[in-house]
C-alpha cells in the first residue's frame, strides 16, 4: 500500500477484508426471524462496505492534512469521531433505503446505544488496521531515508577521498623526474611510465567502489616505485601475497593511503631505514606493516587516513580495520571481500 495513493494491493486487500468483516458482522447481529442467511449477510455486506470505503476515504484525507508523526494522536481523534459520526448518521440512512430493520424503531434509545457500541468497535478494528499499515510504511521510508541519507553522505566523502592524492606527491615526483633526466635518461623514460599508471588507475578508478586485489597491487607497486626513487636505499617494500587471492576486492587506493601514511608519520634515513611489509593473513585481511619510528613532530596525527579508510569500509557493511602497534611495529589490517553480487558483499 502507498501512502499517498490507491494501488491494487490496496483494493484487493480493502475488499477481501470487506467480505470477511461483512460475515463476522453478520455473526455478532445474528439473523433476523424470516430473513435468510444469504440475505442477512448482504444487510451487513452493505453497511460493512459503506463505512469500510467512508472509513479508507477519511484516513487518506486526514494523512494529507495531518502527515507528520507528531500529528499522529491529532490525526486519531479526529479521524475516530468523523467516523462513528458518520456511522452513526449513516446508519437510519441506509436502514430507511434499503428497508432493514423495520420491525425496530431505528431512532430509539436502545438502538442507537447498542448501534454506537457496534460502530466504536468497528471503527476501532478498521482504524488499527490502516493506522498500524500506516505506521509500519512510514517506519520502513524512515528507515530507508536515513540509509539513502547516510549512504549518499558516505559516497560523496568516498568520492572526495579518491581524489586526495597529495599534491605533494605529484611536486617530489616532478622534482625526481628533473633529476633523473639529467642523470639517467632510460631510467627518467621508466619513471615517467610509472607515474603515468599511478594517475591513470585513479582516474579509471574514480567512480568505482572496489577493485580487484590484483589490481590495486599493480598500482601500489607503480606508486612504491616512484617512492623508491626519492629513498633509493632507505625505503625496502616486501610484498608477499599468494596469486589465489588476487581475485578478493579492496577498495581502491587503500593500500596508497597506508603506504602514503607509512611514508608521512616515519623517520626515513639511512640511519634509520623504513621497512614495509605488505601480505595477506588467511585470506581475509591484507596487512600492511611498517617498523615504528616516529616523526618528532611537534604538531600531533590527527589520523586523517585510517577514518578516512573506516569511512570507505563503512559504506560496504559493519567491517573492521585493525590496528596493531608494538613497541617496534605498526600494523593495519584491512579486510578482503568477495563480491557475490552487484549489491551483496561478504567478507573473505
Amino acid at each position: 500500500m502507498k501512502i499517498a495513493g490507491i494501488t491494487f494491493k490496496e483494493v484487493y486487500v480493502r475488499w477481501i477484508g470487506i467480505f470477511i468483516l461483512s460475515y463476522i458482522m453478520m455473526l455478532i447481529h445474528g439473523i433476523d426471524e424470516g430473513q435468510t442467511p444469504l440475505e442477512k449477510y448482504f444487510t451487513s455486506f452493505i453497511f460493512t462496505a459503506t463505512y469500510w470505503n467512508a472509513a479508507f476515504a477519511m484516513f487518506m484525507y486526514f494523512r494529507r492534512r495531518f502527515p507528520q508523526i507528531r500529528q499522529t494522536p491529532k490525526r486519531l481523534l479526529i479521524t475516530f469521531v468523523s467516523l462513528v459520526s458518520f456511522m452513526t448518521v449513516a446508519d437510519p440512512i441506509l436502514c430507511s433505503i434499503f428497508n432493514f430493520n423495520q420491525d425496530q424503531d431505528i431512532f430509539s434509545f436502545s438502538y442507537l446505544a447498542g448501534n454506537a457500541v457496534i460502530n466504536v468497535i468497528t471503527a476501532s478494528v478498521v482504524g488499527s488496521v490502516y493506522e498500524n499499515v500506516y505506521f509500519f510504511e512510514q517506519w520502513k521510508n524512515s528507515i530507508r531515508l536515513n540509509e539513502e541519507l547516510k549512504n549518499q553522505q558516505i559516497r560523496t566523502q568516498f568520492e572526495v577521498l579518491q581524489n586526495q592524492m597529495s599534491p605533494h606527491f605529484l611536486f617530489n615526483s616532478l622534482n625526481t623526474l628533473t633529476t633523473l633526466i639529467a642523470e639517467d635518461q632510460n631510467l627518467a623514460v621508466n619513471f615517467t611510465e610509472k607515474l603515468s599508471e599511478v594517475y591513470r588507475y585513479i582516474l579509471q578508478n574514480k567512480e568505482k567502489e572496489l577493485v580487484s586485489l590484483e589490481d590495486e597491487l599493480a598500482f601500489v607497486k607503480a606508486y612504491i616505485f616512484l617512492l623508491q626513487m626519492r629513498y633509493p636505499e632507505n625505503l625496502s617494500v616486501d610484498i608477499r601475497v599468494a596469486d589465489s587471492y588476487m581475485e578478493k576486492s579492496i577498495a581502491p587506493l587503500t593500500l596508497q593511503m597506508l603506504v602514503e601514511n607509512s611514508i608521512k608519520h616515519n623517520v626515513i634515513s639511512k640511519a634509520h631505514p623504513l621497512h614495509i611489509e605488505i601480505y595477506a593473513e588467511n585470506g581475509k585481511s591484507l596487512i600492511v606493516k611498517n617498523n615504528l619510528q616516529e616523526k618528532k613532530s611537534i604538531e600531533k596525527s590527527t589520523k586523517t587516513g585510517l577514518q578516512n579508510i573506516r569511512k570507505r569500509y563503512a559504506y560496504f557493511g559493519d567491517y573492521n580495520i585493525d590496528v596493531i602497534v608494538t613497541h617496534g611495529n605498526f600494523m593495519v589490517a584491512v579486510p578482503l571481500l568477495n563480491v557475490v553480487s552487484e549489491k551483496s558483499l561478504v567478507s573473505a
